[in-house]
């Protein structure tokens, strides 16, 4: 059985991603600070609220160092989920500019709304439509349903780390991976059985 973290940096839905961990067969325990980190089979980083908080309660926590050294050096799959996604990008514009982990490099700009598309957080269930051969979304049908609650999204500076894309206020990435490093901006915990799905992926990879 996979030994999970799931990284605690104070701005994490970490109950319901735990849950959703061990359903799909992993063990997960939750990690507060680098000292506690260890060495597991996977890291999940989930998050919910504003970049500049999220990227400094990493820091203050001395978490950015010990997980960079076990996905560089030990080519340990990464898993961000929501913020912990857009904290992987090397820019975040949420209230100024933040320096983020720079692990897949791009920015996180606002969502632009759109005569259709206007509601700004972007709440609810919309589709994902994977690229070809997605290691995540391996048996997950093209524009699967996947449950949001987001502002702020990622570009990819590389076209060749975008996963998958949404059409909501005029397209968006919705996952990122380069290298072991992986990010959904959808919550796969309230996703139901698809979400189950890309959680089953990640600790298959």
């Amino acid at each position: 059985m996979n030994q999970v973290a799931v990284i605690d940096y104070g701005l994490s839905n970490l109950d319901s991603v735990c849950r959703a961990v061990e359903e799909v067969g992993g063990r997960p325990s939750v990690v507060t600070t680098g000292a506690e980190l260890g060495e597991p089979d996977r890291i999940i980083l989930p998050g919910v609220g504003a970049f500049g908080d999220g990227i400094a309660n990493l820091r203050a926590r001395d978490l950015v160092d010990p997980i960079a050294e076990q996905i560089h050096d030990l080519g340990l799959p990464l898993l961000g989920i929501c913020l912990g996604m857009q904290l992987l990008a090397s820019i975040g514009l949420e209230g100024g500019e933040h320096e983020g982990l720079g692990w897949i490099a791009g920015r996180v700009p606002r969502l632009v709304p759109t005569d259709t598309d206007w509601r700004i957080p972007h709440i609810g269930w919309n589709e994902v439509d994977p690229v070809p051969d997605s290691p995540l979304f391996a048996g997950i049908a093209p524009g699967t349903d996947f449950y949001f609650v987001h502002s702020y999204h990622v570009e990819p500076l590389d076209p060749a780390d975008v996963q998958a894309t949404t059409p909501y206020a005029g397209g968006f990435v919705s996952a990122v991976g380069h290298g072991s490093v992986f990010g959904v901006q959808f919550h796969p915990e309230k996703s139901q059985r698809a979400g189950f799905a890309v959680l089953r992926n990640f600790l298959e990879l």
